[in-house]
């Protein structure tokens, strides 16, 4: 699995001109999902997303987690992440997981996340979505579960 990570001041995601997820200081998490990807991939990055000490403490270091500053998370299911661009300039999508597959571990990613009892959104899975965010910092981390174990 992969993630973009922003730490941001408020986010949205709407679908056909309505918004189906709100959320204001926190994470926006875009997830994509890779063939082969597993329970495993998804509990790590989501413990890892929690865990991410990326918000300022009073001496101004950035020492505090999502969870420490009960701050929200969007995340947002985004296969273009799995794109590959060495040849050619079309993109090859062929290591996204099937989407039966990538959604069932989104599923999961979001079914962690949730239970740490932030405010948790979402979009909504294979829609075309606008995500309007305001980047706080800006603070932007690439994850991969693969280069975890």
């Amino acid at each position: 699995m992969r993630a973009v990570v922003q730490r941001v001041s408020r986010a949205s995601v709407e679908v056909d001109g309505d918004t189906v997820g709100r959320i204001g200081a926190g994470f926006v998490v875009l997830l994509g999902v890779a063939r082969g990807d597993a329970e495993a991939d998804a509990a790590w990055l989501a413990e890892k997303v929690l865990g991410l000490r990326v918000f300022e403490d009073d001496g101004g270091k950035m020492n505090r987690s999502v969870v420490d500053v009960r701050g929200g998370l969007l995340v947002v299911s985004q296969f273009t992440l799995l794109a590959d661009c060495r040849a050619g300039r079309r993109p090859s999508f062929a290591g996204a997981a099937e989407p039966a597959e990538a959604e069932r571990l989104y599923e999961r990613f979001v079914g962690i996340l949730r239970s740490s009892d932030l405010e948790i959104a979402t979009g909504v899975f294979r829609a075309m979505m606008q995500v309007s965010l305001v980047n706080d910092g800006p603070v932007t981390l690439l994850l991969d579960s693969r280069k975890a174990f």
